[in-house]
C-alpha cells in the first residue's frame, strides 16, 4: 500500500512540475515579447530623434527626412512583430 502512495506522489509530482515549466515557458514568451516591444519603442524614439534634429539642420529636406523616418519605423515595427510572434511559438510549443 505504502509503494502505490509513493507511486501516486511521484506522477502528481511529475504532473506538477510540468505545468511548472510550462507556467514558466509562458512567462518567458511574455518577457521575450516585453522586451520586443520596448526596444521597438526605443529605437522608433532615436528614429525619431534623429529626424527631428535632420529637419532642424535642413528645413528644406522635410519630405525626404519624413519619408526614410517612416520606412524606417516600419522595419522596425516589422521586425517587432517577428520577435512577439516567435515568442509565442515557443509559448505555445
Amino acid at each position: 500500500m505504502f509503494t502505490l502512495l509513493q507511486e501516486v506522489a511521484a506522477a502528481d509530482a511529475v504532473e506538477v512540475v510540468e505545468a511548472a515549466m510550462v507556467t514558466v515557458s509562458h512567462a518567458n514568451a511574455a518577457i521575450g515579447a516585453g522586451l520586443a516591444v520596448v526596444g521597438a519603442g526605443i529605437g522608433i524614439g532615436l528614429i525619431g530623434h534623429g529626424a527631428g534634429l535632420g529637419i532642424a539642420r535642413q528645413p528644406e529636406a522635410v519630405s525626404d527626412i519624413k519619408g526614410n523616418a517612416i520606412v524606417l519605423a516600419a522595419l522596425v515595427e516589422g521586425a517587432t512583430f517577428f520577435a512577439i510572434v516567435v515568442g509565442l511559438l515557443f509559448a505555445v510549443k
